[in-house]
């Protein structure tokens, strides 16, 4: 496994060992003591998730405030352009975000750790997104900050996504009362 630390303090870009034949491949997708000695990830995983999206859908950038939550996520099938953005006021890094490409082929996961917001735009025809996350979902501390942004100023491949009503309204980050 080979883990790489992306340019927001705490989050990982992980590319797990992947045991390929003419059969097909065979890969651990999370073993708790490898994760907590190569990554510090002591948090244990709560609760599991699975979106599909079609292309162009665009869904983030979310977190949640009084509840965050800790995601290791990963693309089951397809390829998606993912965003996390660093919401931690009292971080170096605050307001910055980094993006990797996921996929199915190349198998990468992300560790976005508790007090980013993160998102993604689905670059396939369809994408399955899977998540561990390390508290649950709390429907009314779910936020959203503006995909579009301009003071983050993330440079997204596409610049007219499909959004959900809640994404497409959401506020800056400079609006929210963190």
């Amino acid at each position: 496994m080979k883990v790489t630390n992306s340019i927001l303090d705490g989050c990982l870009i992980i590319e797990p060992t992947v045991h390929s034949d003419h059969r097909g491949f065979f890969m651990e997708t999370f073993h708790q003591e490898r994760y907590t000695a190569m990554m510090g990830i002591t948090s244990p995983f709560v609760q599991d998730n699975l979106s599909r999206s079609s292309f162009g859908v665009l869904r983030g950038l979310h977190f949640q405030k009084c509840f965050p939550q800790g995601r290791l996520v990963r693309v089951v099938e397809g390829e998606v352009f993912d965003v996390v953005v660093d919401i931690r006021k009292e971080s170096p890094t605050y307001a910055h975000w980094d993006a990797t490409i996921l996929s199915d082929r190349n198998k990468k996961q992300v560790w976005v750790p508790p007090g980013f917001a993160h998102g993604f735009l689905v670059l396939s025809e369809r994408a399955d997104f899977e998540y561990k996350c390390t508290s649950y979902y709390v429907p009314d501390d779910e936020h959203t900050i503006l995909w579009s942004d301009p003071d983050l100023a993330i440079e997204w491949p596409n610049d007219s996504p499909i959004l959900s009503v809640k994404d497409a309204n959401a506020p800056i980050l400079a609006d929210i009362d963190q």
